[in-house]
């Protein structure tokens, strides 16, 4: 019998595969030009995982660090050149992630079958997808026809969602781009799997805010578990301590045990009156609910397009600019 992951990923191709448009970001982009784009993706993820259990939290991770920095562009993926290039990844909040690496066998992988053809946006789009129904989670149709940025946004990825941060912040965040409570809730899920570096949390463990108390939204017992498992600032450590590596509701009920890792996980349901802490509760009661929300917001996270005027591309190595020619795209 094949696989529940296999049958929803392969569901989801189909849709993406029954038709075909040239319209920019529909689920039909490459039917014609690459239609073995979902199953490279899937090989190329499922080879990842084998040896690392936080390939497919590394993925996602990227995936919303570009969108939320300039739009769905693949310019996170862009490093440092002199004078043209001031790197995302120099960004304090892009500290530390990981991933790219698994990108590039994707990108040599899609190159070597459809050459010129395939964003490097468009494939962070599609392997967040992968990644999560490989780890247990939900398929969702995966707009495509992204194109690549020639050029990096710094300041924006200095003001990603941050670990540090209140509810009020967060909501802010969020709703700059078009994304309500519900789906700063749903997104945030995304961390039922993955890791994080002691030094996002071990703030809270004493002196929380300068109060000089622990932070009273973490459980007492779990502190002292994550005190121990902290040996050093840049530990990383299971946002789920029971199942860390599938996709599933537990993030959220571990939110309702005081659980939550992060501050600004624990603040969507600790926060006194907040709207987030019934969608929370229903999530925690509802896989199924926060799987179809899960979907729809990921649509709507992918959906964030970089400022119109923006020179474009599709890059040959996602890492780097293209050479330069007389005249670009523009988004």
């Amino acid at each position: 019998m094949a696989s529940p992951k296999l049958v929803a990923f392969v569901a989801a191709v189909g849709l993406m595969l029954a038709g075909a448009s040239h319209a920019q970001l529909n689920p039909f982009f490459y039917a014609f030009t690459c239609p073995q784009l979902p199953f490279i993706v899937l090989n190329e993820v499922s080879t990842a995982l084998q040896t690392d259990d936080r390939a497919a939290a590394k993925l996602i991770r990227l995936h919303f660090h570009d969108c939320f920095a300039n739009g769905c562009d693949g310019s996170v993926l862009l490093e440092d050149v002199p004078g043209v290039i001031d790197s995302e990844l120099n960004a304090g909040a892009n500290n530390g992630i990981q991933g790219r690496e698994i990108v590039d066998k994707i990108k040599a992988a899609v190159e070597s079958s459809c050459p010129g053809v395939v964003s490097c946006a468009d494939i962070l789009a599609l392997a967040s997808q992968v990644s999560v129904v490989l780890s247990g989670g939900p398929a969702w149709v995966v707009l495509l026809g992204r194109r690549d940025s020639r050029v990096a946004n710094r300041a924006a990825a200095e003001d990603l969602p941050s670990p540090f941060e209140t509810l009020d912040i967060l909501k802010s965040k969020f709703k700059a781009f078009g994304l309500d409570s519900r789906d700063l809730v749903t997104l945030s899920g995304a961390h039922t799997f993955g890791r994080s570096r002691c030094f996002f949390f071990s703030g809270r463990f004493d002196n929380f805010n300068n109060t000089g108390l622990p932070d009273p939204t973490l459980d007492a017992a779990y502190r002292e578990q994550l005190r121990q498992a902290c040996t050093t600032p840049t530990t990383r450590v299971n946002f789920d301590p029971v199942t860390p590596d599938i996709f599933d509701k537990n993030y959220y009920t571990n939110l309702q045990s005081l659980k939550g890792l992060l501050q600004s996980d624990q603040e969507l349901f600790s926060t006194p009156g907040a709207d987030t802490t019934a969608i929370v509760n229903e999530f925690a009661a509802s896989q199924f609910r926060f799987f179809i929300q899960f979907g729809n917001s990921m649509i709507k996270l992918g959906n964030l397009m970089p400022p119109p005027g923006t020179p474009s591309e599709v890059r040959s190595q996602c890492r780097l600019l293209n050479p330069s020619s007389p005249a670009h795209d523009v988004m």
